[in-house]
């Protein structure tokens, strides 16, 4: 099987049959995240454990694959992580997807790798970015 083809059934499958996609009760974070140039968006939910840990997560929401995908890997990688693993995890996609990223950060986000190639396609930067960045703008909103 081809690299491209194999990233393509990851996509394929966290758009299918995600994970997380469902609501998350009594969680202690939620934000709506909008990709406004395409209409997809998420709502992300999160609940924190005593250490602050991300304990449990989800997200509902309609659009592209590929933005639906990325959110399902993305809750994937921070379940147990704490807020700043999380954080850092959502850089290292922000640099992957700006083709930025050295291999070590690349490696660290597992199957959610498989969106490197959008990097090459501008217009699926945004949908693939959309639940990362509702997650950054979720902990900078608990911050403020």
């Amino acid at each position: 099987m081809e690299i491209k083809e194999l990233y393509r059934e990851i996509v394929n499958e966290h758009n299918l049959y995600p994970s997380h996609k469902k609501e998350t009760e009594a969680p202690d974070l939620v934000l709506k995240g909008v990709n406004p140039s395409c209409g997809d968006d998420i709502v992300l939910m999160l609940k924190l454990d005593a250490e602050g840990r991300i304990a449990d997560g989800s997200y509902t929401g309609s659009g592209c694959a590929i933005s639906q995908a990325s959110a399902d890997m993305m809750l994937d990688l921070i379940l147990g992580k704490t807020k700043e693993e999380a954080l850092k995890l959502a850089d290292d996609f922000m640099d992957m997807v700006r083709s930025t990223a050295d291999p070590e950060q690349i490696e660290a986000l597992e199957e959610a790798a498989a969106l490197e190639s959008v990097s090459h396609m501008p217009a699926r930067v945004k949908c693939a970015t959309l639940g990362w960045r509702t997650l950054r703008e979720m902990f900078e909103q608990k911050e403020g």
